[in-house]
């Protein structure tokens, strides 16, 4: 079994002068900010100390300005320059990781297939996620194979219903909101023909910078003060909840200072945020803790797999629930911020689920 992996490279220059490779400079300016010392960021890479000053030398004169800082007695410390190369590293990474890594495993699967020994991959269409991306280690780590398709709620169910694919990643949010969000995600799923698969509970809630400049504490208040906000893609479930949100406290999506923008992941909304390009977004509370935000929790959700029932007991499948119900698992679910996994693994009909009963022909409308 094949791991391809693909890193996200990029490039600046300007108008008059040639190109100039991050990669280097911004694994560097990682160092130095966290060493405050250039020779020991130059040893932790492998490079000389002249040659380290001249890659910095190089790069000031490119962008015409400096880099570093140096203090007597307090170290060397970073520009605000080059805060903001670390922080549009931070951001391509978050936002091109997903497309990547779905990339890598779809042709890890290409190769696999030609293979003597290949094995039929288990198909995973899910949102990106910290919970997910622990699962996928794991699986891994198991040498178990699986194609991952990094899509949203709506297009993994839509794509399980269409049998292209055999697990699909959705949130329904606990509370005032679960009636209409379940209601909507029911139009790809079939009591006598699905099951869930539980993965996690998890908090959501809203972004702001660290310190929480513009005192948030609602919704209401990115409306009223006109703040920056950065919104998820649509068909995502988080777009979703912020819709049904914004409708029970009578807020107009136009009131929202960027509602129609769209990020793919709860990440690269963060970066975005952290890296000073909005005021506020929405997403789970690991992100904001990876990125040093504050953070308002919201609303408490769960995370589940829709499967079919015929393929609960498949063996692959079944190899895959072990891992979601042992102990190593939920302890690593457990180590993320606003994340529970004491039910990872359990197995429960749509009937048990949402009671879906309560849910009318009115309410469950066909798949466009």
């Amino acid at each position: 079994m094949y791991k391809i992996t693909i890193n996200p490279h990029w490039q600046i220059a300007t108008e008059n002068s040639q190109s100039a490779d991050t990669t280097m400079l911004i694994r560097l300016l990682v160092l130095i900010q966290q060493t405050g010392s250039i020779a020991l960021a130059a040893k932790a890479v492998g490079l000389s100390y002249r040659y380290t000053w001249g890659l910095l030398h190089d790069a000031e004169t490119l962008f015409n300005g400096p880099l570093v800082i140096s203090g007597r007695g307090r170290g060397t410390t970073l520009s605000a320059l080059a805060e903001k190369l670390m922080w549009a590293d931070r951001r391509i990474a978050a936002r091109l990781s997903p497309l990547l890594e779905s990339l890598a495993s779809e042709l890890a699967n290409e190769l696999d297939r030609v293979s003597e020994d290949s094995q039929a991959a288990l198909r995973l269409d899910a949102s990106h996620g910290f919970a997910v991306a622990a699962l996928l280690e794991q699986i891994h780590a198991a040498a178990l194979p699986v194609e991952l398709r990094y899509r949203n709620s709506s297009e993994a169910l839509a794509a399980l219903a269409g049998k292209e694919c055999d697990l699909a990643g959705f949130h329904v949010p606990i509370g005032v909101h679960e009636h209409n969000a379940t209601a909507q995600y029911l139009r790809w799923l079939d009591p006598d023909r699905h099951a869930l698969i539980h993965l996690a509970v998890r908090t959501q809630g809203l972004f702001v910078a660290a310190g929480n400049p513009f005192k948030v504490s609602s919704l209401s208040d990115i409306a009223v003060n006109r703040l920056r906000f950065v919104n998820r893609q649509q068909g995502s479930g988080t777009r979703m909840l912020l819709e049904l949100m914004l409708a029970e406290r009578e807020i107009s999506p136009a009131d929202i200072n960027g509602f129609e923008s769209a990020e793919l992941t709860h990440a690269a909304v963060a970066a975005y945020i952290a890296s000073g390009m909005a005021d506020a977004g929405l997403g789970v509370e690991t992100a904001a803790r990876h990125f040093g935000l504050d953070f308002i929790p919201l609303v408490r959700e769960r995370y589940f797999f829709a499967v079919a029932r015929d393929a609960v007991q498949l063996p692959l499948m079944q190899q895959i629930i072990r891992i979601l119900q042992s102990a190593s698992f939920k302890g690593t679910l457990g180590a993320l911020a606003g994340y529970d996994g004491a039910e990872a693994g359990k197995i429960l009909s749509l009937e048990q689920a949402f009671k879906v009963g309560a849910y009318t022909n009115e309410n469950i409308s066909a798949p466009k």
